[in-house]
C-alpha cells in the first residue's frame, strides 16, 4: 500500500488541489479539446476526489483516482452527448493569455479531434500523464495489450493525418 504524500488533516485535500489541478486541466484539455469542457471535467473530478478524500488518503493515489475519474467522465459524456440547438450564438469570452497560446494550436487540436475518444484518452494518458500501459489499462478498465493496440492505432492515425496535411 502506498503512503499518501498529503497530510491526514483537512489541508491535505487543499495541497492535493494546488499540486495537481494544473496537470488535471492539461489532461482535460487533451481529452476534450475544449477549454471550457476541460475546466468542467477537471472541476467534476476534483469534486469527486474531495468526496472520496478520506478513502483516497489511505490508498495513497489520489492523482490516479482523479485521472481515472476524468477519463471515465469524458468517455461517458461522449457516449451520451447529443447536440443542443440554440437560438443565438453565445458571447465570446475573454481569453487567458497563457491558455490562448495553447489554444492557438488549432491544427494539433483538429488532428487530435480526428481520433476516437478512447484512442485520444490513451494517447493523452501516455504522453501527457506519462503513465505506463498497466496504469492506463486500470484507468480505462482494459488490458495493457488493449492499451498498446489503441495507442498503436491512434499513433498510426495521427501519422496518416499529419502526412496527408503536410
Amino acid at each position: 500500500m502506498k503512503v499518501s504524500p498529503f497530510p491526514p488533516d483537512g489541508s491535505g485535500f487543499e495541497a492535493f488541489v494546488r499540486q495537481s489541478a494544473a496537470g488535471l486541466l492539461r489532461l482535460g484539455n487533451i481529452l476534450t479539446l475544449d477549454r471550457t469542457a476541460a475546466e468542467d471535467l477537471a472541476q467534476e473530478a476534483l469534486i469527486r476526489v474531495g468526496l472520496a478524500w478520506p478513502r483516497l488518503r489511505s490508498d495513497g493515489n489520489p492523482v490516479g483516482y482523479a485521472q481515472r475519474t476524468m477519463t471515465n467522465l469524458f468517455l461517458n459524456e461522449r457516449r451520451r452527448r447529443r447536440p443542443t440547438p440554440t437560438n443565438r450564438v453565445p458571447e465570446i469570452a475573454r481569453e487567458d493569455s497563457a491558455l490562448a497560446a495553447a489554444d492557438s494550436t488549432a491544427a494539433v487540436r483538429q488532428i487530435l479531434a480526428s481520433l476516437p475518444p478512447k484512442q485520444r484518452a490513451v494517447v493523452a494518458l501516455r504522453y501527457l500523464a506519462d503513465l505506463p500501459d498497466d496504469e492506463i489499462g486500470r484507468l480505462l478498465n482494459c488490458s495493457p495489450a488493449t492499451v498498446r493496440s489503441q495507442l498503436s492505432r491512434g499513433l498510426s492515425s495521427l501519422r496518416a493525418t499529419m502526412t496527408a496535411e503536410g
